[in-house]
C-alpha cells in the first residue's frame, strides 16, 4: 500500500550527488597538473628560471596524486549508489587544501634554494598552482556536501511506519 510518505521515501532514495563539484575539482586538477611544466622560480643571480619539476619533487607528486583522486572520484560517481563516496571526496579536499597551502608558502618564500644560497623569486607556475589547487579544493568541497550513501532518512521513515 503506497502512501505519500513512501512516495517521498522512494524519491529520496533515488537522489544522487550533483556533478558540478566533480567538474570543478577536475578542472582544478587539470590546471594543477599544468603548473609543474611552468616556471616556478627565477634565479636572480643566474638570470634563468626553473620549472616545477626542477624545484621540488613534491610538486609533480601532488599533481599525480590529484589525477589518481580524480579517477577514483569519477569511478565512485559512476558506481556509487548516490554518485559519490564522501570519504574519498573529503580526502581529495584535504590533499587539495594541502596543495594550496604548499603553493602559497612557496609563493611567499620559494623552497629549494636555501641550501645552495640561491636568491629565488616565485614565477608564474606557483600562481597557476595556487589557482588549480584552490579550484580543486572548492570542487571537492562542493561534491562532499552532496548526498551520499547514508540511509539515515530511510531508517527514520521505516521506524515511523511500525
Amino acid at each position: 500500500m503506497a502512501t505519500a510518505n513512501s512516495a517521498e521515501l522512494n524519491r529520496r532514495d533515488t537522489r544522487t550527488a550533483g556533478k558540478v563539484g566533480l567538474g570543478l575539482a577536475a578542472a582544478g586538477i587539470v590546471v594543477f597538473n599544468v603548473a609543474p611544466f611552468l616556471n616556478w622560480v627565477h634565479l636572480e643571480d643566474a638570470d634563468f628560471d626553473r620549472v616545477g619539476y626542477e624545484t621540488d619533487s613534491l610538486v609533480p607528486f601532488i599533481a599525480y596524486l590529484g589525477l589518481g583522486l580524480l579517477i577514483s572520484m569519477a569511478y565512485a560517481a559512476k558506481r556509487a549508489r548516490r554518485g559519490q563516496h564522501r570519504g574519498l571526496t573529503l580526502t581529495s579536499m584535504a590533499v587539495a587544501l594541502a596543495a594550496t597551502i604548499q603553493c602559497i608558502a612557496f609563493a611567499l618564500h620559494p623552497m629549494g634554494g636555501l641550501e645552495r644560497g640561491d636568491s629565488l623569486s616565485p614565477a608564474i607556475g606557483v600562481y597557476v598552482g595556487i589557482v588549480g589547487a584552490a579550484l580543486w579544493a572548492i570542487g571537492s568541497g562542493l561534491l562532499a556536501k552532496e548526498v551520499e550513501g547514508d540511509d539515515e532518512h530511510m531508517l527514520d521513515a521505516r521506524a515511523d511506519h511500525r
